[in-house]
């Protein structure tokens, strides 16, 4: 059995596993086609559960807003500076990926990894180290995966997890020293819409954190600048029996389109670090109308725009080649790099750095290739940066989580607190 990073991870284990085992089989995928808000009824159905988890604990407060959001408050303890305490935020997601299927999870805990392949009872899937690095150097952890044909739901179930752990220790133990936390489970983060409709003034928070990172150690302050574009291609439909001449097909111009990107680059399989990408993801349609959906990214704003208007002119010259088709282009703005507004608070990051070293952790800076709804809640005002959890493979159903990092995240929660009961000292 591989050491955990301290006594106080081991301690909250075991209690984490539970409720993480427990989160992970509600369905609570949301929808990009869904106009409700949230997108799918399960994330409701978890949120009613962490409402009464949440009041079980001694969160009086704990209510589940319009939306499908959670909020509760954990009054500070040991607070011994001047003025009233500060007010922190941990904030986690509920909803999981619509990009793997996500019904039905039953997670597997595979104790003391031996170091070798996972083969999952289901759909073939095997979780090969040669192939997943981050699954080298796990021996002797206590990995939890799927059981191969969904998703596990770790992103960010794990980090609901974490908060409920670090918050149900806080609560057992008196003498812990906290500031004033505030509890916030969001719903659809996946489809970009979490951060949009959250309730900043109603949290009432200096600053918080999301704790939706992946590797052990990360802490994040910097995450793409991201947007959507949707491409529509009208053609000519006719019947193929009398098609010569007349008929346009739009799958053809949508197919020319996507072979005339680059292919070399600004693709997420051939880009990494500060490299953004062009990512059609779907592609929909008939031989009269067509639609390319795809998304856009790059950390810098002005890098940002060349990358559409990359995508537009390409596909204005493919769809001028044939006069009786028209395009239509619309481009959405996702979520904002949060770095430029988390310059001014920069307390925020550092007494996270210093959790994460009482933990025995050194910090991981690195730039997040994705965003959190810590992306538009920075931009609205609520300085909010990320932590890791210790889940991986997100998005798929290789999909994994290690114990010993997940209860290092939960064990970071409470030293956070700590952090800022007694500030910088």
């Amino acid at each position: 059995m591989a050491p955990f990073t301290s006594s106080l991870a081991e301690q909250l284990a075991p209690d984490l596993l539970d409720r993480f085992l427990r989160y992970v089989r509600v369905s609570t995928q949301s929808d990009r086609d869904s106009d409700s808000r949230p997108s799918t009824p399960g994330q409701l159905d978890l949120g009613h559960m962490l409402v009464e988890e949440l009041r079980a604990l001694g969160l009086d407060d704990a209510e589940l807003l319009d939306g499908g959001y959670v909020m509760a408050t954990l009054p500070a303890r040991g607070w011994s500076g001047d003025g009233e305490p500060p007010v922190v935020g941990l904030i986690a997601h509920v909803d999981t990926s619509p990009d793997a299927p996500g019904d039905g999870v039953e997670p597997i805990v595979h104790r003391g990894y031996d170091g070798g392949i996972i083969a999952l009872p289901r759909g073939g899937t095997r979780l090969d180290p040669e192939q997943m690095p981050e699954l080298q150097g796990k021996q002797g952890h206590d990995l939890i995966t799927s059981s191969g044909d969904t998703l596990l739901g770790a992103d960010d179930k794990a980090g609901v997890a974490e908060i409920m752990a670090a918050v149900a220790h806080l609560v057992a133990t008196p003498d812990a020293p906290r500031p004033t936390l505030r509890i916030g489970f969001t719903v659809d983060e996946e489809i970009g819409r979490g951060g949009i409709h959250f309730d900043v003034e109603r949290f009432g928070a200096r600053c918080a954190y999301t704790v939706d990172g992946s590797t052990l150690g990360e802490l994040q302050d910097e995450t793409f600048t991201a947007a959507e574009a949707i491409l529509t291609i009208t053609g000519v439909e006719v019947h193929p029996g009398f098609a010569t001449g007349k008929l346009v097909n739009a799958l053809r111009l949508a197919g020319r389109v996507l072979a005339a990107l680059p292919s070399d680059t600004l693709t997420p399989e051939t880009t990494s670090g500060r490299e953004g990408f062009i990512h059609p993801y779907e592609i929909s349609g008939s031989a009269g109308e067509a639609t390319i959906r795809a998304i856009v990214r790059d950390f810098e704003d002005e890098l940002l725009a060349q990358h559409v208007e990359l995508l537009r002119s390409t596909a204005e010259e493919i769809v001028a080649s044939e006069p009786r088709a028209t395009l239509e282009m619309t481009v959405t703005q996702q979520y904002p790099n949060m770095r430029d507004h988390l310059a001014g608070t920069p307390e925020v990051v550092e007494l996270a750095e210093l959790a994460l070293r009482a933990e025995g952790i050194e910090p991981l800076r690195t730039p997040i290739r994705g965003g959190t709804d810590g992306s538009l809640l920075s931009a609205r005002g609520l300085p909010t940066p990320n932590l890791f959890t210790g889940g991986h493979e997100y998005h798929s159903v290789r999909e994994w989580a290690s114990l010993h990092e997940m209860a290092a995240s939960a064990a970071t929660l409470v030293r956070l607190a700590e952090q800022w009961a007694r500030g910088q000292d």
